[in-house]
């Protein structure tokens, strides 16, 4: 099947979705650039998370002309399956529009949040590997998963960027995602159209050997929608009415300077008829 046929199909199946939900608008903004646009890199604990955690990198991509590059941090736990993974991380990053950076020949290997204290040498090139590559790179903004977000290689990754951002010195802003466990204070909700939503879901259809042992695709609208519900208060406050969004993705946005958290950025929420720009890094 096309990937036109796939957008189509998933819209359709997102608007029934969004009907149930009560039909809340669903906004677009024309795709735009930036005069200097930025560069943002995803820090993926897995091939497919680049697809979960998608929605503000992508609308960056498309509507401030910002270049999305994904770290395949590792390329799962089955040695066997490493290059197919790599093939299929490929197709979904083509669907939506990012780059590929593949760390090593087969991805790191052991990132838990205890190698450094199990493996000194191994946790220290790890580091040093992804601490060059953050100091080559310079972008604006990071993506890695929250502390606790509940997976041995996902609270890996955590550590793992935050000690290579204080290697490189970095100045950014780390945008925490969340997928096994939602975070207690995010502080950016940013909505997806139908169209946007569609896209993460087919980029994540490509991942097919992952969707075959379970198909979390298909609950990812689910996880998106309550995402709305728990971000409007936790990102509004709490009693406020939450936003007339079907789908949308929480972030905490953390500044950092020479390597170190600084401040934590602003409560928003980001409407998708109003476009990103590098403006949502600004305190």
């Amino acid at each position: 099947m096309s990937l036109d046929a796939d957008l189509a199909r998933w819209r359709e199946h997102l608007s029934r979705f969004a009907a149930l939900l009560g039909d809340p608008p669903d906004r677009e903004v024309a795709p735009g650039r930036e005069a200097q646009p930025g560069h943002g890199l995803i820090f993926a604990p897995h091939p497919d998370d680049e697809c979960i955690v998608g929605a503000l990198p992508l609308r960056l991509q498309q509507e401030a002309g910002w270049r999305i590059s994904n770290v395949a941090v590792t390329l799962g736990s089955n040695p066997e399956r490493r290059e197919s993974r790599w093939v299929e991380l490929q197709d979904a990053c083509a669907v939506l529009g990012f780059d590929c950076i593949r760390v090593g020949a087969e991805g790191l290997s052991d990132v838990r949040a205890d190698t450094a204290e199990r493996l000194p040498r191994l946790w220290q090139a790890h580091v040093d590997s992804i601490g060059s590559l953050l100091a080559r790179h310079r972008p604006a903004l990071v993506f890695a998963p929250h502390a606790l977000d509940d997976n041995p290689s996902h609270r890996g990754v955590y550590r793992l960027v935050v000690e290579a951002l204080a290697a490189a010195r970095l100045d950014t802003v780390l945008a925490h995602t969340e997928f096994w466990s939602t975070q207690s204070a995010p502080n950016a909700l940013v909505q997806t159209s139908i169209a946007d939503t569609a896209r993460l879901i087919a980029a994540l259809e490509r991942h097919t050997g992952e969707i075959e042992r379970n198909p979390y695709h298909l609950r990812l609208p689910a996880f998106l929608a309550d995402a709305v519900r728990r971000g409007g208060e936790l990102v509004r406050g709490a009693g406020e009415a939450a936003p007339d969004f079907a789908f949308a993705t929480c972030y905490r946005l953390v500044a950092y300077r020479a390597g170190q958290p600084t401040a934590e950025l602003p409560r928003r929420v980001f409407p998708a008829d109003q476009a990103l720009s590098s403006a949502l890094l600004k305190p």
